[in-house]
């Protein structure tokens, strides 16, 4: 015998919509009792929730989902990317816009890395956008110490394991020699922890500056450090496939599609 399937949707995921957190922070914030439905404190996610049901997290009614934004965000080295740092050490949040609204990274980029970092308000956008199963080509320019040739960085190119760890191919392309550092461009379609710096350490070249200039469909172009712009809802929506709602008074590129890179900051 069958059972119904539960009407409605995970509540971690309706947290996640409404921009509390990701779904797994929503998870953590389910455990430590802080949410409740319909006047009953929970510690599971394991419960669908429809519209009709009150939820509220530390006491505060959930607000309406708002519509799913994406913002450009030049991240400059020095800063970390998560909500907060064991070591005291300043985060991304700490240096964004006093007036941007609660939103979360898609991937990571180290301490010392710079260059493009997504931002979304929803956590279905992070999700998707950090499974390997979406396959969107990160580029980077890296500049290593070194005088590398095209025969010893190919075996970035055919995968490399380091220590233990399997990296796919990468492209690697040796764009110019500067004195004792040499400027390489390199794509891959996985983020896996200093992937990059690991995999030219373990071929005897030092990375010195990490600068990511695409993800995906979406680029760096001139967006200077420590500037944020926020992405067309129409582009959001085509490259996603999903539907988004315009609203009013927000603040969108003037850019027509398709879209090669955001504006110069004024």
């Amino acid at each position: 015998m069958t059972q119904d399937t539960p009407k409605g949707d995970r509540i971690a995921k309706v947290l996640a919509r409404a921009g509390i957190a990701s779904r797994r922070g929503a998870e953590a914030i389910i455990a430590a009792g802080r949410v409740s439905v319909n006047g009953k404190q929970i510690d599971s996610p394991a419960l669908n929730v429809t519209e009709a049901d009150q939820i509220t997290v530390d006491g505060k009614p959930l607000k309406e989902p708002e519509p799913e934004r994406m913002w450009l965000y030049h991240k400059p080295a020095g800063l970390v990317t998560s909500d907060a740092d064991e070591k005291g050490r300043r985060t991304i949040y700490d240096a964004l816009p006093d007036d941007m609204p609660r939103v979360m990274s898609i991937g990571r980029l180290d301490i010392n890395s710079e260059g493009l970092l997504l931002l979304t308000n929803d956590g279905g956008i992070k999700r998707k956008l950090e499974l390997p199963s979406t396959g969107w080509m990160r580029r980077y320019r890296v500049r290593i110490n070194g005088r590398p040739t095209d025969v010893s960085l190919e075996p970035l190119r055919k995968g490399i394991t380091v220590e233990g760890e399997r990296f796919q191919p990468m492209q690697v392309t040796l764009d110019r020699q500067q004195g004792a550092n040499a400027w390489l461009t390199v794509g891959l379609r996985e983020g896996k922890n200093r992937e990059i710096r690991r995999a030219m350490e373990s071929i005897g070249l030092v990375v010195n500056r990490l600068i990511r200039i695409s993800y995906g469909p979406f680029q760096l172009g001139d967006l200077k450090p420590g500037a944020v712009e926020e992405i067309r809802r129409k582009i959001v929506r085509d490259q996603l496939g999903i539907e988004t709602v315009e609203t009013t008074g927000t603040a969108k590129p003037k850019r027509k599609i398709p879209y090669r890179g955001p504006r110069k900051p004024k």
